[in-house]
């Protein structure tokens, strides 16, 4: 009860602050306020778990990474849709525009989240309080920060790399860094994560950031360097503390109440219920657009039948992932739609569906089919097949007919093992196969286009700003 207030609380006392725009869409504290705020532990545990909040926006089931992983891949269509239907088919159609209005939202919401995050780096500096508290935070900080930033330099390619809480005027000096530049703040931001995070074990309070998702997010970025050497040793790090492990089967790892298990790494939390607490949207969002069960579902994300036919035959990650179809009466509509957060017993009131499925932003799974992919060792890839009862790489029963190669056999692994957990884009992206995979299931992808518009708004308060190639 005390974290959920805490949630509730933040959410409150940042919103309350004074705000001006400015074309990073900063919403910077007045001095009073900041200055009477940030005094003791209590305000900064505030001020922390506001950060965190950020995620229910940075990952929603309709937020930047579900849209870019998901619509802009081979795994996922939508049907009807809400709002401006245009500029949601305009990610699966590579028909963006600079003055896409989901674009320009996601560039915000990334923007406000970061001051979040920065607001509290700067003022956990001269606060008078424990060394070990601060760096914690500091720490904590330090990893959502990097997350956010590996996620915007994917999408976006050079960003305002904004480490301070900037006024208006300010940021108007800061223009787009390098790709290079950025990732070396993020992987500098992660390696004080690393060495200041307690290990998985010690933390008591869940969602936390970790030794062990900082780690796994260092091996994960390292690798989209192209740094094999060192991702192995960071993912190896992590594998070799006993803290994370597989679960016994593939369907443990599904339903509202399964939460933070052996092989979570990071994990966003949801309680459920009722409004007043932080609810997971996914089974909504996710449920074809038809209101049959007192709810609208969203439309989102609705599986394509290339993700479906991904799965070898006798694979059982199939049907734990996706849907065929729901009941209508006396009448099943065919439509295949995510399932991994079906929570048909959530709380159901004027047309809201109050969820408690968490999110896995990094699993023990990702980790193993990483290591494989930084290492070339296949044993790693293969406990993940063992624990989906599937014949091993290497043996006579794989498919090696149509994956030849360990690369092409990690391919089709994180696709069916991590469908629709918002990796495929980036994960096509990281190995160079976007523009041959998606091209030849008719996307019409050029280089390019695997970088989303700046926002012309942006542009137009700051023309100084550049725009990406192509757009």
């Amino acid at each position: 009860m005390k974290s959920k207030q805490v949630l509730i609380v933040a959410g409150m006392v940042l919103m309350g602050f004074g705000c001006k725009k400015s074309f990073l869409e900063l919403a910077p504290l007045s001095n009073a306020n900041a200055n009477n705020f940030y005094k003791t532990t209590a305000d900064f545990d505030i001020a922390v778990a506001a950060a965190y909040n950020s995620l229910y926006t940075i990952y929603a089931p309709e937020g930047s990474v579900s849209y870019a992983s998901e619509q802009m891949s081979d795994n996922a269509i939508v049907y009807n849709i809400s709002g401006i239907e245009t500029d949601k088919w305009a990610f699966k159609d590579y028909n963006l525009r600079p003055a896409n209005t989901m674009v320009y939202q996601f560039w915000q919401e990334y923007y406000k989240s970061l001051f979040n995050i920065n607001i509290v780096l700067d003022k956990i500096e001269g606060a008078s309080l424990g060394t070990a508290y601060k760096e914690g935070v500091k720490a904590e900080m330090s990893f959502l920060r990097s997350l956010y930033y590996f996620n915007m330099v994917r999408l976006w390619g050079d960003v305002p790399l904004v480490l301070t809480p900037l006024n208006a005027e300010d940021s108007y000096k800061v223009l787009r860094s390098p790709q290079a530049d950025v990732y070396a703040q993020i992987i500098k931001d992660l390696q004080y994560a690393v060495d200041k995070l307690q290990v998985n074990s010690q933390v008591t309070q869940k969602g936390k950031a970790t030794k062990g998702a900082a780690q796994t997010l260092l091996g994960k970025v390292l690798l989209t360097r192209g740094d094999k050497t060192g991702a192995a040793a960071a993912l190896q790090a992590v594998y070799t503390s006993s803290e994370y492990g597989l679960l016994p089967t593939y369907a443990a790892l599904w339903g509202p109440s399964v939460k933070n298990t052996k092989e979570s790494i990071f994990e966003i939390q949801y309680i459920g219920g009722t409004s007043s607490n932080p609810y997971s949207r996914y089974y909504q969002i996710f449920f074809p657009n038809t209101n049959i069960y007192s709810f609208y579902g969203g439309g989102m994300n609705q599986v394509t039948d290339d993700l479906w036919n991904e799965y070898e035959a006798n694979d059982g990650r199939r049907d734990l992932s996706v849907a065929t179809g729901y009941q209508n009466g006396s009448t099943f509509v065919s439509q295949k739609y995510p399932k991994k957060w079906t929570d048909a017993s959530a709380v159901i009131q004027g047309g809201a569906v109050y969820g408690s499925n968490n999110f896995m932003v990094l699993r023990y799974a990702d980790l193993l089919l990483m290591l494989t992919e930084a290492t070339g060792d296949a044993s790693y890839l293969n406990q993940v097949r063992t624990r989906a009862g599937m014949p091993a790489w290497g043996t006579a029963g794989y498919p090696t007919a149509k994956y030849p190669t360990l690369d092409l056999a990690i391919e089709h692994e994180r696709r069916v093992e991590l469908a629709l957990e918002f990796h495929r884009w980036f994960d096509l992206k990281r190995t160079g196969r976007a523009l041959p995979v998606l091209a030849a299931k008719g996307k019409a992808v050029t280089e390019p286009k695997l970088l989303l518009p700046i926002p012309e708004i942006v542009r137009s308060q700051n023309p100084v700003v550049t725009q990406n190639t192509g757009y």
